[in-house]
């Protein structure tokens, strides 16, 4: 993950194919050691690609992706249906019981 944010830094920087010794550069900047098999890696799947589609293809994968939003929506058609809503009950608190009894145990004694 931080050799592709180091990636998509230099690109936003201006530099679109950035070099393995770009991206150790940045991450050495901020005290950062670069594994240099995951860089490869990563540069070989990057090689020629342009990042904008890659971005833009990930996005609409995403978009099919549920996202349990509709879980708040059902509670809020039942109230909006014309019925009743449920009352809250209303509970009573009790005062909490303060004691001032030490046990015979005081704090400066």
């Amino acid at each position: 993950m931080k050799h592709l944010a180091a990636y998509l830094l230099l690109n936003v920087g201006g530099n679109t194919s950035p070099s393995a010794n770009d991206i150790k550069g940045v991450l050495s900047s901020v005290g950062i050691e670069a594994d240099d098999d995951r860089l490869s890696k990563l540069l070989s799947e990057l090689e020629g690609k342009d990042i904008s589609e890659i971005m833009q293809e990930g996005m609409t994968k995403l978009a099919s992706v549920p996202s349990g939003g509709g879980a708040a929506a059902a509670p809020a058609a039942a109230a909006a249906g014309g019925g009743e809503a449920p009352k809250e009950e209303k509970k009573e608190e009790e005062p909490a019981e303060e004691s001032d009894e030490d046990m015979g145990l005081g704090l400066f004694d």
